[in-house]
């Protein structure tokens, strides 16, 4: 975020846990960042690292009987979400929040018309008539590139494709035109030309409404194209934040490189093969105090086995949170 700018969003040692049977799950620990106005913050790491469940916390969208806030502050516009009552954020998610699930066929009713669900938030959160609502639903269809849309609007889910699903969900999540999108892969289920398209109607609203995005990924390639800056998780934590530019020049986390490191490399060799990540992502119920990186890293030396690195500056706005990176307390009494 430019220095000097308020934050229209601003999440302070944010933490989640789901509760199973046997065990306590700590799904988002100490999670902090800040989102500009108009700045589009790539969220990115493996299945499991906290991304999404950090991001339905903020919005008080946990499972209410299994997970649970447990700590932290979400500041928007001054206002704590977490202290908010349920009214409220009703009011807040679809006209100032709108959110693009990761999954549209568990996230559409299968009951109920695309026209219905797509009005419905444009009746609730702008107080449209049935009929202004219902033309506002066609012209959304239309902005996210569904051929004959008033017909479309009659039809159920079921009679769309997967990627038809995203682009409704796209358009549910765009129709009360928020300041802030959280777009959970919002373009996994589309093919490479609708993907683009996707990706350049997001950056001409964010041009024409100022609207802030946090666009949580796998893909690094559509971060690289994307984001202003990025945030890397691991194990519920993020591990390395920095302006998009330096984060892919000079990544500073080993996990941050693994992942840079393990994309397909156009200018490569054709017989050279994908470096894979060994090991698995560690099971957050069993996490300890040391670093959750170290069975899987290859520059994992006898510090690593100690307490568990923080975020260190490393630049201006890059941040690292691994003892390889140098204490600047630590240089400051060398």
């Amino acid at each position: 975020m430019p220095d000097g700018a308020a934050p229209i969003l601003e999440v302070r040692d944010l933490a989640a846990v789901y509760r199973t049977r046997d065990a306590v799950v700590h799904a988002v620990n100490g999670v902090s960042f800040t989102l500009g106005r108009g700045e589009v913050l790539g969220l990115v790491g493996e299945s499991g690292a906290g991304k999404s469940a950090a991001m339905l916390a903020l919005l008080g969208l946990l499972p209410a009987r299994s997970a649970s806030v447990v700590g932290g502050q979400v500041l928007f516009d001054g206002d704590d979400l977490l202290r908010a009552t349920p009214e409220r954020l009703r009011r807040l998610r679809g006209s100032e929040f709108g959110y693009v699930f990761q999954d549209p066929a568990t996230s559409l009713n299968p009951v109920l018309s695309i026209g219905h669900q797509l009005a419905e938030p444009l009746r609730v959160h702008r107080g449209l008539s049935r009929r202004a609502a219902r033309a506002g639903a066609a012209e959304l269809l239309a902005l996210v590139g569904i051929p004959d849309p008033k017909r479309r609007l009659e039809q159920y889910p079921h009679q769309f494709s997967g990627g038809q699903r995203q682009r409704v969900m796209i358009a549910m999540a765009l129709a009360c035109k928020p300041r802030v999108l959280i777009a959970d892969e919002p373009t996994t289920a589309l093919d490479v030309t609708v993907q683009a398209q996707i990706l350049e109607l997001l950056r001409d609203l964010r041009r024409q409404l100022g609207m802030a995005v946090i666009w949580i990924t796998h893909d690094l390639g559509v971060i690289a194209g994307i984001a202003d800056r990025v945030i890397v998780m691991y194990a519920g934590r993020i591990v390395e934040q920095a302006p998009v530019r330096a984060l892919f020049a000079d990544p500073r986390h080993p996990y941050t490189r693994a992942l840079l490191a393990a994309l397909p490399r156009p200018d490569g060799p054709r017989e050279a093969r994908l470096r894979a990540i060994p090991g698995q992502p560690p099971r957050l119920e069993t996490l300890t105090g040391d670093c959750p990186f170290r069975p899987r890293c290859a520059r994992a030396f006898d510090r690593c086995a100690g307490p568990r690195p923080e975020l260190r500056p490393v630049g201006p706005e890059h941040r690292a949170a691994c003892h390889l990176v140098p204490d600047p307390a630590e240089t400051a009494h060398a």
